[in-house]
């Protein structure tokens, strides 16, 4: 425990952050399956989704990360088949439990339409909207290259007057997701969301009166603090997507009810805020690679601020501007984040790429080839890539193929 329960080092919020996440400890041994990936969505409470694929899909690698090789059709059947997570946007496009439904309630009625401007198109065809709304409610689930795009009013697609290059179709029946009138019921070839009526995907004892807006609220910001452990009033307003002048009122009602407790953080210039019943471990003994859009990393202000390591991805960073890489990994080994790999899955031989290796300042480069090397042949063997190929930059490269070879 902490030498005081008013103050905490930056290593005790360290630890305690990473065992809020289900990150302190080794990996489970035996057979790994959906009941470990249930438990680890259950504890993260929102999961961001990435269908980027030059490694694989962002929010697969979060389980692999804490549980090591699992079936990754497990994570799919929880969300559905099981139905017990749902898509819905929570913090960006998202898996929650499907018991958390209700208490996005308030932000699906206040949902802005994407691509931003496109409620203009909604205002001016409201029978194109309804009519795609019909069509799903007669035929059951269906993705937007099932359904007709509109005869004029619209071009058929929108990059250069909306900006996402979505179809009028697929904005539509996203507009209807967001909204809460439907809900993704599968993902079919290439991803796509297959909608559904949301009374036909989320059961009913989910759909009643949810609660009122502050009350949700409240109640998201407390699973916030026990997923992240420790952070500050605009850390737990992050988890959620929620404003933080929103939060914190919100927060200080916790405090005053003794749900929260405000501490101090060093290095810190806002307060730490954590559950009362946060535990911090002695130790931490995790090795993982974390996906870009991992809910430890996902907030970048608060990774610098626990592990001085300031992260960003680069994949829209034009190629002659990027400083580490393409698709760029943390490496968490212990209690600290003490590499990065830029990483692609070269799938048509069989290889999992390592362009790039770069050490951090405070890390040794011996325990942290060896452990990054173990990890990537995990990886790789998961992905069913036969081999690892690791190129020359970054200031671990040579030594990370050395552990490779060896």
């Amino acid at each position: 425990m902490p030498r005081s329960l008013d103050s905490l080092s930056r290593s005790e919020a360290r630890r305690l952050a990473l065992a809020a996440q289900g990150l302190d400890r080794p990996r489970p041994r035996g057979r790994v399956d959906a009941r470990h990936v249930r438990r680890v969505l259950r504890r993260l409470g929102v999961v961001q989704q990435d269908f980027v694929n030059v490694l694989l899909p962002a929010h697969y690698l979060v389980p692999f990360s804490r549980l090591g090789p699992y079936r990754r059709e497990s994570l799919d059947d929880l969300v559905y088949r099981r139905r017990e997570f749902v898509e819905q946007w929570a913090h960006e496009a998202s898996i929650v439990p499907v018991e958390h439904w209700p208490l996005l309630h308030h932000r699906r009625q206040a949902h802005r339409v994407r691509p931003w401007g496109f409620e203009r198109f909604l205002a001016q065809r409201p029978d194109y909207a309804e009519a795609v709304l019909e069509k799903v409610r007669s035929r059951g689930p269906l993705t937007a290259a099932d359904l007709p795009e509109p005869a004029g009013g619209a071009p058929a697609r929108m990059s250069d007057r909306w900006g996402w290059g979505l179809g009028v179709t697929r904005s539509v029946l996203e507009a209807h997701f967001g909204f809460g009138r439907l809900a993704v019921s599968d993902r079919r070839g290439g991803f796509a969301r297959a909608y559904d009526l949301a009374e036909r995907v989320i059961p009913a004892r989910h759909r009643g009166r949810p609660p009122e807006r502050h009350q949700a609220e409240r109640m998201l910001l407390r699973l916030a603090a026990g997923a992240l452990g420790i952070g500050t009033a605009r850390d737990l307003a992050d988890y959620y997507r929620m404003p933080p002048s929103a939060a914190r009122p919100r927060l200080r009602e916790l405090v005053e009810a003794g749900v929260l407790r405000e501490v101090r953080v060093e290095g810190w210039r806002d307060p730490g805020l954590l559950d009362v019943g946060a535990r911090i471990p002695r130790r931490a003994g995790a090795a993982a690679l974390l996906s870009p859009f991992d809910p430890l990393v996902w907030c970048r202000p608060r990774v610098e601020r626990l592990f001085d390591f300031a992260y960003r991805i680069e994949i829209y960073v034009p190629k002659p501007k990027r400083r580490w890489g393409y698709y760029v990994l943390p490496f968490l080994l212990g209690e600290r984040l003490v590499a990065r790999v830029d990483l692609k899955a070269d799938r048509d031989q069989a290889r999992l790429l390592v362009p790039a290796a770069y050490l951090e300042p405070h890390a040794d480069a011996d325990p942290v080839g060896t452990a990054l090397a173990a990890e990537l042949r995990t990886l790789a063997r998961w992905l069913g890539l036969r081999t690892i190929a690791v190129g020359r930059r970054g200031n671990l490269a040579r030594r990370l193929a050395g552990a490779v070879g060896a």
